[in-house]
């Protein structure tokens, strides 16, 4: 038990690690106060101040703490620092914090430090790693040891990725496409440290599953973001000095300009991974206030050929699906928010009916998926290549089959009704929060509602949760948080048990791994019909789909909960009822 501070020491202002000492009989008041007002007069930390005076010992002070705090003790001499897991804290705040992870096992980390009243670095690498923290006292001088050696080495990290023999490269026609060069371009994309680092940064990319990544300059430091299972999460700080080299090389084998540094830029580039695998990149680049930022999103063709099973539609939902994309004609919309899966969606539809016999055409800005037998156009705004006019030359081209990346206006929406009402099977997207409300968004950009309930033949809205990995745990909920998320009272039976998010090594700690679809599909029944032609509501709409059957997308999410695929947490927080 520690010590009872003294008469003396309980008048002063001490704090932090120099009131232990002083409460432990190491120090009295008067040292205490002295050490303090020196390290606050030279600007350093208590802890240091304290060692330089001699009044104690490294192993001294690290044995006090580790009997007053109840902290284990590690001898650094015996702990193998090749397993110190990479990655999880950024250098800078281990620099700043004295603080450095040693070990990951589950939801928890292990993090050295010597200063156990540091409570402000335990928090902020609890909140960058989003894990428990569980402290570790290591001695001072061994801990700055160790911090200056992870620090160097991760400065050198462009460097040695020099002689890194990395078994992947840019397509020949991305590296011989022309671009427009300047003396300065030409220099940045000879960087043969910049070349390495940035193909070492996708292959990361495409080894964790990311889908997107966000190259990202700020005024006193650069940071790289990768989106893994719907949520971003920082990967890595190179110096900040890259960051002009890092755009003007991603932009060259994406075919922009890299003398343009005023206005956004679209691109693609294709990273050959193997003699058979390829992985192409959508490209975005944005000027921001301290440089451009560079966003690549992977297109992963595979993923298209997944097949419909593999989505996650429910059976009586998948059935609805096939059924109508196998008809002659009509049109049949995916909605949801960017990110949702919707071309994917769209791909494997078309995919199913890829066929020698069938003519598909696509127009998409740009196209994202490389399917062979399908004809596919880029739309090119300021060239004149709008979804319209590419809608207008499809009709020319004998189609069977027409996909419209997006209906963004009242023009390709008036094309692709008329298409679909003429004997062709037209598919597109929304960015609408649901089924319903796709029809009153087609109303409300002035489509007639005749049009529209003679070609809608299906609406599937859609949003991806996160999937749980294998090392989910049962969980106990309320029946009264069941019944607030949707449940209904015969649900609750016994038969079924929810699970939760647990972490494991395969997750790396998030207890999630992968997504799981969540879909609304709505076919076109003639009572709703008859809403859209007496120009309903949404509202009205979607009483008359649950009225036949139609799960919204908060009860299909919770299906999803029952089957064990995801947790209610994760179904709530990207669903509405």
């Amino acid at each position: 038990m520690a010590a009872v501070l003294p008469t003396s020491a309980a008048n002063t202002s001490l704090t932090g690690l120099a009131r232990a000492l002083a409460q432990g009989g190491k120090l009295t008041a008067q040292q205490a106060e002295a050490l303090l007002k020196q390290a606050s007069s030279e600007k350093i930390p208590f802890i240091d101040a304290l060692l330089q005076s001699g009044t104690m010992q490294p192993r001294e002070l690290a044995a006090f703490c580790s009997d007053t705090f109840g902290y284990p003790l590690l001898d650094l001499s015996a702990f193998n620092l090749t397993f110190l897991p990479e990655r999880l804290v950024d250098p800078k705040l281990m620099q700043s914090q004295r603080a450095v992870p040693l070990s990951k096992r589950g939801n928890k980390i292990a993090v050295g430090i010597s200063d156990p009243t540091n409570t402000q670095a335990l928090d902020q690498i609890k909140f960058q790693t989003e894990l428990a923290v569980e402290p570790v006292l290591i001695e001072h001088h061994l801990l700055l040891q160790l911090i200056e050696k992870l620090s160097q080495s991760a400065e050198q990290n462009l460097n040695e990725l020099i002689g890194d023999d990395l078994d992947i490269n840019f397509s020949e026609d991305d590296l011989s496409a022309p671009a427009p060069d300047t003396a300065t371009g030409a220099a940045d994309i000879d960087d043969a440290p910049v070349v390495k680092f940035l193909q070492k940064i996708l292959l990361d990319a495409i080894n964790m599953g990311a889908s997107d990544l966000h190259f990202e300059p700020f005024e006193k430091f650069y940071r790289i973001r990768f989106r893994v299972d719907g949520v971003l999460k920082e990967i890595a700080q190179p110096p900040l000095a890259i960051k002009e080299k890092l755009a003007s090389r991603i932009k060259v084998i994406s075919k922009l300009d890299i003398s343009e540094k005023r206005v956004p830029q679209d691109g693609r580039m294709k990273l050959v991974v193997s003699k058979t695998k390829s992985i192409d990149f959508r490209v975005s680049t944005l000027p921001t206030l301290f440089g451009e930022k560079i966003v690549m999103r992977i297109l992963d063709a595979t993923q298209a050929q997944l097949g419909i099973d593999a989505l996650g539609y429910d059976p009586d939902q998948k059935e609805l699906l096939m059924d109508a994309i196998q008809r002659p004609y009509g049109m049949v919309l995916v909605t949801g928010p960017t990110g949702s899966g919707k071309t994917v969606s769209l791909y494997t539809c078309l995919n199913i009916l890829n066929k020698p016999g069938i003519n598909i055409s696509t127009a998409e800005d740009p196209a994202e998926i490389n399917l062979p037998g399908v004809n596919q156009v880029n739309v090119n705004d300021r060239a004149g290549l709008t979804f319209a006019v590419a809608l207008k030359a499809f009709l020319r081209q004998d189609p069977d089959i027409i996909m419209v990346g997006e209906i963004r206006d009242l023009e390709t929406a008036d094309i692709s009704i008329k298409a679909a009402q003429t004997g062709h099977m037209v598919f597109s997207t929304l960015h609408t929060n649901d089924a319903p409300a796709t029809l009153t968004r087609l109303m409300n950009m002035g489509v007639a509602p005749f049009n529209i309930a003679s070609s809608v033949i299906l609406i599937t809205a859609q949003r991806l949760a996160r999937r749980l990995c294998t090392c989910k745990q049962p969980t106990t909920i309320p029946d009264e948080t069941l019944l607030e998320a949707g449940y209904r009272e015969e649900e609750l039976d016994g038969t079924w048990v929810p699970y939760k998010p647990v972490g494991c090594e395969r997750c790396s700690g998030s207890g999630y791994k992968g997504r799981v679809g969540i879909y609304q599909v709505m076919p076109i029944s003639e009572e709703i019909e008859r809403i859209i032609l007496a120009h309903g509501t949404a509202l009205e709409i979607e009483a008359q789909a649950r009225a036949e059957g139609v799960k919204n997308l908060r009860e299909a999410g919770l299906v999803k909960v029952k089957m064990g695929l995801t947790s209610l947490e994760e179904v709530l927080g990207c669903t509405n009822e």
